[in-house]
């Protein structure tokens, strides 16, 4: 096997770890507050110190020159952003079914282009649009506001995917000056005092037992998840690897039915669908992009 595809092999399999391993975190989450009755700002807290304290040896390898920054504001933009994004997201784990909830969360990317547009005066262009329009029907489809059956704690993982958009556009910002590991340990740094004071706010309750081994693992997973990830971006090229981050949809659907014995309805499957068919879209439309810049770049 050539070097260039040993190497693509290796992004692709770190991206399906790193889904996997969300998977599993989103299924400990899912346990500890649905079924263990942990309040989900607590679980949210714990997943996120434990992870912290397993992370930052790694992160803070530069010493205090990784505290260094110009952009201060940014950062706390971004801190807010992700905790609001949090907070939702396992809020929507505790009441909403794993397979539902990350169906909805992908329409993250539908959010970051909007907000480029509206904050970053991006071009968007004609495909994006539709491909935009399309993943948030594929949302509704799923959701089903029409029928009796709808929850509106199903719009809780809608919104973590609206702020955790908001987050990335703010991460894409800060990396034109600021280092890698900058960004990762103030989101770190930020995140556990903020998570803490509203898990008091909520009780502030010290899991034990089970509950807390699941919390522990969901930490350990959390910074294992995000390293394959980064590892995934740093071998290969966004627009080869990011067609390996869907699968991280049937691996929750997997973790969920042997889990939980959690079956996805029938509005399911179309919705689900169209929400990755038009995220496909709009990453070709990346693709074709960036090789029309390159072209033009060198001419």
């Amino acid at each position: 096997m050539k070097d260039g595809s040993r190497t693509s092999l290796f992004a692709a399999l770190a991206m399906i770890g790193a889904g996997a391993s969300f998977a599993l975190v989103n299924g400990a989450l899912q346990a500890s507050t649905m079924q263990l009755g942990v309040p989900s700002t607590s679980a949210a807290f714990w997943q996120y110190a434990l992870g912290l304290l397993v992370g930052l040896p790694f992160v803070l390898r530069r010493g205090l020159s990784a505290l260094r920054t110009k952009q201060l504001g940014w950062h706390l933009s971004r801190g807010a952003l992700a905790v609001i994004g949090i907070q939702l997201w396992v809020a929507g784990l505790a009441r909403v079914e794993i397979w539902q909830a990350i169906a909805l969360v992908m329409t993250s990317p539908f959010f970051v282009i909007v907000g480029a547009k509206l904050f970053f005066s991006e071009r968007v262009g004609l495909v994006r649009w539709l491909a935009t329009i399309a993943g948030f029907g594929g949302g509704m489809v799923i959701l089903e506001p029409w029928t009796e059956a709808f929850s509106w704690a199903a719009l809780l993982p809608v919104g973590a995917a609206a702020f955790w958009a908001g987050t990335s556009l703010v991460t894409k910002k800060l990396t034109a000056t600021e280092r890698a590991d900058s960004i990762t340990i103030y989101l770190l740094l930020l995140l556990t005092p903020v998570n803490a004071l509203l898990a008091l706010g909520d009780g502030g309750i010290v899991p034990s037992g089970q509950a807390m081994w699941l919390l522990v693992g969901a930490g350990v997973l959390t910074v294992l998840a995000n390293y394959l990830l980064t590892l995934a971006y740093q071998k290969a090229d966004a627009t080869f690897v990011q067609p390996f981050d869907h699968l991280k949809l049937p691996l929750n659907i997997a973790v969920g039915f042997f889990a939980f014995g959690f079956a996805p309805s029938g509005a399911f499957w179309p919705g689900a669908l169209v929400i990755v068919g038009a995220s496909l879209v709009v990453m070709l439309d990346e693709q074709k992009r960036s090789a029309r810049d390159n072209t033009l770049a060198k001419a």
